[in-house]
């Protein structure tokens, strides 16, 4: 992403929210990055300070904890025209309780944190609007998490297929195995089961 486009995709998402003006275009720009990331690439460690947060323009970020066990286990994932932190950690400087991993190549758009107080100190109306879209991105997330409770693990999958099958195609199985709750071994019996 080069030229003066290369921040258009974050710039089109807010605007489904609210208008932004061409001279607050330019003072946004000023302050966020763009960065591509490589699958598999770790963005934000469980146990450090969130001090970023991420759009993500192309491909899939993954929000990850580690379970009793050791095993890591999926807890989300973000994708195109959706933010990404851990927002507890971000908003209040407390050690993240979860890492943030790239799920498969993405280009993200960064917003540092210190560089988005700056924007909400320079426009009053930039806070209630990620404020507003995180809380709604949050909202989304636990209801989609919601209808998978007390499901069956094809119906999971099932489910799944049918809320999120652009996820479905793009990241490793394993993956979609561990955000469901169900071993790789089972997820295979149970696609083959289904086509």
């Amino acid at each position: 992403m080069k030229g003066a486009f290369m921040f258009e995709p974050v710039f089109t998402y807010l605007e489904k929210f609210q208008p932004i003006p061409a001279g607050d275009r330019e003072i946004i720009g000023r302050h966020i990055h763009t960065r591509h990331v490589q699958e598999a690439e770790l963005l934000l460690q469980e146990g450090k300070l969130a001090r970023e947060m991420f759009f993500v323009c192309k491909g899939i970020l993954k929000i990850v904890s580690v379970n009793g066990k050791g095993n890591e286990v999926t807890q989300f994932f973000v994708k195109e025209d959706h933010f990404c932190t851990i927002l507890n950690s971000f908003n209040n400087q407390v050690p993240a309780h979860e890492s943030i991993k790239a799920a498969c190549d993405t280009d993200l758009i960064v917003f540092p944190r210190e560089q988005l107080w700056a924007l909400y100190k320079q426009l009053p109306y930039f806070q209630p609007l990620i404020n507003h879209i995180t809380q709604q991105t949050l909202l989304a997330k636990i209801q989609v998490r919601n209808s998978y409770m007390g499901e069956d693990a094809a119906t999971r999958y099932q489910q799944f297929l049918q809320q999120q099958p652009d996820i479905a195609l793009r990241v490793p199985l394993s993956d979609v195995a561990s955000y469901l709750g169900i071993t790789p071994q089972s997820l295979s019996r149970i696609r083959k089961q289904i086509r």
